[in-house]
């Protein structure tokens, strides 16, 4: 066979292989790999090129390791892929998930922190999450104040609640600040437009008052009403003898009753013996107690009671009081033993 016959049926041959090379490639790059609902991958400071795609192929990407580390090193993305966790969506391509790691589109989780909730049980929340990293486990309370870098000596009632959103190991701290400081901007916000009907003279005292409206009613309506009540008993000196501080200030020993001696016993909490806030806020205020707080109300209460709907009844002196608490608690105690 002449020579260059064999050389044309080299270079027709070449032709055909680099053609199906090259289909093979552009098959690898851009049809769907990942077959599943979905795929997490976390990727590791220092993770190597070869250690991501061993990962991938672990967790059932049906990618093709050489094209897919061709394809990295052909445009640069090797050396800028960041680390964190990714969550590879059905349908996704080779190409698009080197977008991914590039783009640094990490997973991102959430925790919620819901009105009402004390610091306790944050501490819980943020312990009981495996997607945090974990520093304050063990830590006093003092030193928590510390590492957070806030003015006041407990950092109960100082955290905004809401959902935040975080990546794989982001630590405790991190996500408290970020309540700290949302609380702080929301707090500025509300203090700039208190009224001047408030009692209030702090912003301090503002969630001090915002955490007593937020335990004592769940009734949006009643917020500036019960605010009220408090910011009258405040300038007419009185006692704000609210239950919630009682609990609060009973700590583990409260089981669901408040007892004649619990409201004798003068924890620094108790509002009924013992005039003015509480030393600390009680639980974590949402911004329509903060509001609430710096806006009370223009009646004459001075008294509410429970109707046991998730309301109250308003009272400006303590005879209507007492027939209201008759009332309602006769009413209680008569559902109870119809029971």
């Amino acid at each position: 066979m002449p020579f260059s016959k064999i050389i044309g049926y080299l270079l027709i041959g070449l032709s055909y292989f680099g053609g199906w090379l090259w289909m093979d490639y552009e098959s690898a790059i851009s049809n769907p790999v990942v077959i599943e609902k979905f795929v997490t991958i976390d990727i590791e400071k220092g993770d190597s090129l070869n250690q991501i795609t061993h990962k991938l192929v672990a967790q059932n990407v049906k990618i093709k390791p050489f094209w897919f580390k061709f394809l990295a090193k052909r445009n640069g993305a090797n050396k800028k892929i960041k680390s964190g966790e990714y969550e590879l969506n059905k349908g996704l391509t080779a190409k698009d998930i080197l977008a991914l790691f590039v783009q640094g589109k990490v997973k991102r989780h959430a925790i919620t922190f819901p009105e009402g909730w004390n610091f306790k049980a944050i501490r819980q929340q943020l312990d009981a999450n495996p997607y945090i990293e974990h520093t304050l486990k063990s830590i006093q309370i003092n030193d928590i104040v510390k590492q957070l870098g806030i003015s006041q000596n407990h950092p109960e009632g100082l955290f905004f609640p809401d959902t935040y959103f975080f990546e794989k190991h982001t630590t405790d701290v991190a996500i408290l600040k970020r309540a700290y400081t949302k609380m702080q901007i929301i707090l500025a916000q509300e203090w700039q437009g208190r009224a001047a009907n408030s009692p209030i003279t702090t912003p301090y005292q503002a969630i001090c008052l915002a955490s007593i409206i937020e335990k004592e009613t769940a009734a949006p309506l009643e917020r500036a009403q019960i605010s009220g009540v408090f910011s009258r008993r405040l300038q007419q000196n009185m006692m704000l003898q609210t239950d919630p501080t009682v609990i609060y200030g009973m700590g583990e020993t409260y089981q669901g009753n408040i007892k004649t001696a619990d409201l004798k016993n003068p924890t620094p909490y108790n509002t009924y013996t013992f005039k003015g806030l509480p030393p600390t806020p009680i639980a974590m205020a949402g911004r329509e107690a903060i509001h609430a707080a710096l806006h009370p109300d223009a009646s004459d209460t001075l008294f509410f009671v429970a109707k046991g709907d998730g309301t109250h009844v308003f009272s400006a002196n303590l005879e209507a009081h007492n027939a209201a608490v008759e009332t309602y608690q006769r009413h209680k105690n008569e559902a109870k033993n119809d029971r």
